[in-house]
């Protein structure tokens, strides 16, 4: 290799690290590399899985699906889900999903658009309850997952902290439940019901639905508008496609 070759080889290099570094408006590099995104998602089966070999899950599925329709490319991270929430609202240009658009996020993140909508119950093993009033009467202990728009929703419906636990990594809501150290489990329907049948035989008592939320892609904060603009148009096309009603069906299905 000739001393022009070499310095070509190396700026050629320099470019891309650059390009990488101060051009986060463009989905390509000067490389011809997609952008790398970081995304960070919770480990909530069957929405998201941080690791497993058949996939990150339904809500994970459609949002890698989408970065990379977009001309990206996602790293997937994981953190405590209210630690991660806190990281991604406070950096620049970092996904994170699924997430509850409630009053208290609203204003800490960039909404991109909603993957699937999300209903929420109360799970218990002796008592059912039909509103949040008799949930207040009944249950002593709600287990939720910490950080999670469920801990909103109880606070915000007047549950005591003392009714409050939450759930970190570690926590087995299931087998707390089995072994009495919670009364109930406020949460997502689709993730208690494909949890609970892993754990026990035992029939799992459940509410009406309590809640209604849409589940979103989101981002941080500081969000590039183009990062914004090509996402939100490629889950409208997995929406369209149907890859999106496709995915949901192959795990719900499991």
């Amino acid at each position: 290799m000739n001393r022009i070759t070499r310095v070509s080889s190396t700026r050629t290099k320099a470019l891309c690290r650059l390009c990488l570094s101060v051009l986060p408006l463009m989905t390509y590099n000067a490389c011809g590399e997609p952008l790398p995104i970081e995304l960070f998602i919770p480990d909530a089966p069957p929405l998201t899985f941080v690791d497993d070999a058949k996939g990150h899950g339904i809500v994970g599925d459609v949002v890698l699906m989408a970065v990379a329709e977009a001309g990206y490319v996602a790293h997937v991270q994981a953190l405590p889900w209210a630690r991660s929430q806190k990281h991604v609202s406070e950096q620049q240009d970092i996904l994170i999903a699924p997430l509850s658009r409630t009053p208290e996020r609203e204003q800490h993140f960039t909404w991109i658009a909603p993957i699937m909508p999300m209903e929420r119950a109360f799970f218990s093993l002796k008592q059912p309850v039909s509103s949040f009033e008799e949930a207040r009467k009944v249950y002593r202990v709600i287990g939720v997952g910490l950080g999670s728009a469920q801990e909103e929703i109880l606070r915000a419906q007047g549950f005591s902290s003392e009714q409050i636990y939450p759930l970190t990594i570690g926590d087995n809501p299931a087998q707390m439940l089995l072994k009495g150290r919670i009364d109930a489990w406020f949460n997502g329907i689709p993730e208690s019901q494909y949890i609970w049948p892993k754990v026990s035989r035992h029939t799992l008592l459940m509410s009406p639905v309590m809640n209604r939320a849409d589940l979103y892609l989101a981002c941080s904060k500081q969000c590039s508008p183009q990062l914004v603009q090509d996402l939100r148009k490629a889950v409208a096309t997995l929406r369209s496609d149907g890859a999106l009603a496709r995915i949901q069906k192959r795990y719900l299905s499991r």
